[in-house]
């Protein structure tokens, strides 16, 4: 666990900045996203589940040997979501997480199919969202907005209910706003989920699959060509393949960059070795985002913190990687402003502060 967070060594007064900057996180999962508190009270509600209940030895089961046991260990703690409750729970306390980080906009990456598949009601799933949704909103000021996602290992039978529950109006959740691709790459090729990313667009979706984490930079390509993607999820491999970068680039698409999980997952070897410095350099448009945090032992001000040792950020540089964020978003025009604006009076404050 220690390896996740010991390359964020930054001065404390740039951490302290980093923890109380406004931010928006545009790739951030649901269950994913559950605390070790969190899991750990869901694992002792279902006792016959291989997760542990002691939030201890939670960090143990979070450590992964390569990207297929992730994916197990993930699938286990989705299968303690097993009523409306489970996760009416979850989504308010993964928004209560958010905005002690001072994250105010987060489009939050949902399966539904997981839960669905379970046995829970897809009307009481879409309830149980939507009113932690609204609540978190009230409560704590950080808006929410859903991406639902294709969980890739579970083939096109997932991505035929996934795509029923994102275009049926008389289920389809008032916050969605964005259709995605999860799961292993290998042996998941994105062309075959073309019908399926075309009726969620056709329905006024937005294409965020993820892409190029696992494999190679054609899984961009196909995803950009076949999936009509807007951003990238991850996008790891683009470094490999310098005319991608240019595409990117130029088109102005944005990479969802998530520096632990990549470590933590062996899509990369170490963090010094991360591509971001490389996406940088070309001009793509960089956000920064915590992927699943508790399960990678990090959040989205630590990885701010690694993003600034990476990109050797100073103040200004972070206020600009906070409002790529925003601008990458697909928040309307008048609440970009409203969160840029506030990122910017903000950093002029607390540089004010330091010259006075």
């Amino acid at each position: 666990m220690t390896d996740r967070l010991v390359d964020a060594r930054v001065p404390r007064d740039l951490s302290d900045f980093i923890a109380r900057l406004p931010k928006a996180e545009l790739h951030v999962h649901h269950v994913g996203s559950a605390s070790p508190r969190i899991v750990a009270e869901l694992a002792a509600r279902h006792p016959d589940s291989q997760v542990p209940a002691d939030p201890e030895a939670l960090a143990e089961y979070f450590t992964f040997t390569d990207f297929a046991h992730f994916v197990q260990v993930y699938l286990s703690v989705v299968d303690l979501i097993r009523t409306p409750e489970d996760v009416r729970l979850l989504t308010y306390e993964v928004a209560r997480d958010m905005a002690r980080q001072q994250i105010r906009y987060a489009e939050l990456t949902v399966t539904p199919y997981s839960s669905v598949r379970r046995g829970i009601d897809e009307r009481a799933f879409m309830d149980a969202i939507e009113d932690a949704r609204k609540a978190a909103e009230a409560d704590f000021g950080t808006v929410l907005r859903w991406c639902f996602d294709i969980p890739g290992e579970a083939g096109l039978e997932s991505a035929e209910v996934t795509t029923r529950l994102a275009t049926d109006d008389r289920v389809r959740p008032e916050g969605l706003v964005s259709f995605g691709l999860g799961g292993p790459e290998i042996g998941v090729p994105r062309p075959q989920f073309k019908p399926y990313f075309d009726r969620a667009i056709a329905a006024g979706l937005r294409s965020v699959p993820h892409a190029g984490e696992t494999t190679g930079p054609q899984t961009v390509w196909d995803a950009l060509t076949h999936l009509r993607a807007e951003r990238i999820g991850h996008g790891t491999s683009s470094a490999q393949d310098p005319k991608l970068l240019a595409h990117l680039a130029e088109h102005r698409i944005p990479l969802e960059v998530c520096p632990t999980s990549n470590i933590a997952t062996r899509a990369v070897r170490t963090l010094d070795e991360h591509p971001v410095k490389e996406f940088a350099r070309a001009g793509v448009l960089v956000t920064i985002n915590s992927d699943d945090p508790p399960m990678f032992g990090t959040d989205l001000n630590n990885e701010y913190a690694v993003a600034a040792r990476l990109l050797d950020l100073d103040e200004r540089g972070l206020a600009e990687l906070a409002k790529n964020a925003v601008e990458a978003s697909f928040l309307d025009a008048a609440g970009k402003a409203r969160i840029k604006d506030e990122i910017d009076g903000y950093t002029a404050d607390r540089l004010a502060a330091r010259t006075s």
